[in-house]
């Protein structure tokens, strides 16, 4: 599994920081959907997904979190804790978000516009849609 995590240039004087995102330069993807995630409770864990076709990058703007990824091989444990950094998360791959930091806010950047049935929801049901993109039977 590789994981890919985008560094954002910074900008800053006397004023304070300024981060600019753009499609085809800082993000591989047009950007269709912007949502972002704060006020996660201690001990709660979000996702328990992976999308078809959908790819994102997870920036947390504030705070810290970390994120569960899984391509159904290997797991892989990521944390976020500067705006200034992005993790890619692409399709066919298993997250979970967890360990928020009281003040933490995921925002998600995507490639798509929400489509539930892009949505594959039962992790049984991803390592077969795996098994069948790769020929095998499950």
């Amino acid at each position: 599994m590789e994981i890919i995590k985008y560094r954002f240039t910074e900008h800053g004087d006397g004023r304070g920081q300024l981060i600019a995102v753009e499609t085809g330069k800082d993000i591989p993807f047009p950007i269709h959907r912007v949502y972002y995630m704060y006020g996660v409770g201690e001990g709660i864990r979000r996702g328990f997904h992976a999308h078809k076709k959908l790819e994102q990058v997870l920036i947390c703007m504030h705070g810290s979190c970390k994120i569960l990824l899984d391509d159904g091989k290997d797991k892989a444990v990521v944390p976020l804790d500067s705006p200034n950094e992005g993790l890619y998360v692409g399709n066919a791959m298993w997250r979970e978000m967890f360990d928020f930091s009281p003040d933490a806010v995921l925002v998600v950047l995507a490639s798509e516009l929400y489509d539930e049935a892009d949505y594959i929801r039962n992790y049984d049901e991803f390592l077969a849609y795996l098994a069948g993109q790769k020929g095998e039977s499950v």
